[in-house]
């Protein structure tokens, strides 16, 4: 009877091994040896692959990033519904992987999946019309208010212990051992009002700087009708001295 066939071992799915024991354990379980355990193969065969944890770890996170959708950039819809559906589509990325969240809030780094998304961030908003060293600082405001929002829940950190909140010392924390018992609610919610809030903040800049720019330009305009009015003057007083002189 023939011996069943070892799957392959490959990028691939040494990069899905090491995501759910990262999704499982934490990114302190993630070894080589651990992860050669959970392959069946030997150490060794894991650095044909990935010579470094480090290069190892970059390729899970871009894996992470690749999850996140980015067919709203480039459609001609309005840069913020863009940037709202991407932002969604982010959070709910990390949200599914949270333990990976350290590592990628690192920042781009030389992960494909990742300078993708940020090159489609970045072109949305100059192609907008944001100039472009706002339209980075933008594109960095997104990123940390998304991974901020995914590296805990801000409701599972308050203890159901509702004798731990005695009002002598927390006049205003008498419900507060209910919040992990609604924290999807509690951490969705928060994170819609961030984003909806940020987002009125950045079409209120956008507006200012719109008519920022047409005052420039109807000040461009007087400055450059100036002289002609200027040189009218000087020509009508010429001819007024002139008939004068005559």
């Amino acid at each position: 009877m023939p011996r069943p066939r070892t799957p392959l071992l490959n990028r691939e799915r040494i990069v899905g091994a090491a995501l759910r024991l990262v999704d499982e354990e934490g990114l302190a379980a993630l070894s080589t040896r651990r992860l050669a355990g959970e392959l069946s193969v030997s150490g060794p065969s894991l650095y044909n692959h990935f010579a470094t944890k480090d290069e190892l770890l970059d390729a899970v996170v871009d894996g992470v990033i690749g999850e996140v959708d980015l067919s709203m950039f480039g459609t001609g819809a309005p840069w913020p519904e863009a940037l709202r559906d991407w932002a969604r589509s982010y959070r709910a990325a990390l949200a599914a992987h949270p333990n990976i969240v350290p590592v990628l809030a690192q920042g781009p780094g030389r992960r494909p999946n990742a300078l993708r998304l940020a090159d489609a961030v970045f072109g949305c908003l100059v192609e907008a019309g944001w100039p472009r060293g706002q339209a980075t600082r933008i594109g960095a405001l997104m990123r940390y208010f998304v991974t901020g929002s995914a590296l805990a829940s801000f409701a599972a950190g308050f203890p159901e212990d509702a004798g731990l909140y005695d009002a002598a010392d927390y006049p205003h924390l008498g419900e507060a051992h209910r919040l992990a018992e609604h924290r999807a609610a509690v951490d969705e919610g928060a994170f819609e009002t961030g984003l909806e809030a940020l987002l009125d903040g950045l079409v209120l800049r956008f507006e200012r700087l719109g008519q920022a720019a047409q005052q420039g330009s109807r000040a461009g305009d007087q400055r450059l009708e100036q002289p002609a009015h200027q040189g009218s003057r000087a020509t009508n007083a010429g001819r007024s001295s002139g008939s004068t002189g005559s």
